[in-house]
């Protein structure tokens, strides 16, 4: 799964420490065409890590890339290949594929494997034609996030119009301990509202999720249209929008 653009090229990531001989340097790095990588409880998940890579002599290939936690440096995401497309007689584009399957999560540490959401940076060792080579960390910077699942049900329906009208939904997130999920209480999260033959949604309030993720408010029904819940997501939890739950007015 995949949601929420962010900037994920090496000019957003701090200065790369690295190691290695000669002119060749990986100049730009794109995760997953710019967004958060998203990984639920049972399907496995694929994305890649774009590198522009520079050489006087030419670009050979990559020999290795990596990505884990910036703050624990763990994470079960295998590489298991890599392409690349030669741009210029200097420039190369290698893309490589990584890996992740969700049932390995609970097995990964004996520590909560949902710790190893949030901030995760890349590695890769280059090579060039005439044997440079380097080895770079943090050529990128990005977030690996939990899936998060959000419903919406609004009540009584059809209502007459000035009638209290109920809305009701549950925020839930998945847990890489044991591949379920489970309610995310204490979060913002905004109904919207968008009436019949509009072309968008409106904010109409925000509440917090109960311990168990339940969300309920109460408001007036003056027009036909939809009901949705809206929640901004969290640095170790994916942004997500509930389906709308038409409600007729009369």
């Amino acid at each position: 799964m995949a949601a929420a653009a962010v900037a994920l090229t090496m000019l957003g990531a701090p200065p790369a420490q690295a190691e290695g001989r000669g002119d060749i340097r990986v100049i730009k790095t794109v995760v997953d065409g710019g967004t958060n990588v998203i990984v639920g409880v049972s399907k496995p998940v694929t994305f890649p890590i774009r590198m522009t890579i520079k050489d006087n002599s030419g670009v050979k290939g990559v020999d290795r890339v990596s990505t884990f936690g910036t703050h624990n440096r763990g994470g079960p995401v295998d590489w298991i290949g890599t392409s690349c497309v030669k741009k210029s007689k200097t420039t190369s584009d290698c893309t490589a594929t990584m890996y992740v399957d969700p049932k390995a999560m609970p097995h990964f540490s004996d520590r909560d494997p949902n710790g190893i959401a949030g901030q995760w940076q890349v590695n890769a060792t280059v090579n060039a034609n005439d044997k440079d080579y380097w080895i770079s960390d943090r050529i990128a910077l990005y977030r690996f996030k939990r899936a998060a699942t959000l419903t919406t049900d609004a009540a009584p329906e059809p209502i007459k119009k000035g009638k209290k009208l109920t809305v009701k939904g549950k925020l839930s997130r998945a847990s890489w301990q044991d591949l379920t999920y489970h309610g995310f209480g204490g979060q913002k999260v905004t109904l919207q509202f968008r009436k019949a033959g509009a072309a968008s949604y409106r904010n109409v309030t925000t509440v917090k999720s109960s311990t168990s993720g339940k969300l309920s408010t109460t408001v007036t029904a003056s027009a036909a249209g939809t009901w949705r819940w809206y929640f901004a997501g969290t640095g170790t939890t994916m942004k997500v929008v509930s389906a709308g739950d038409s409600v007729k007015v009369g």
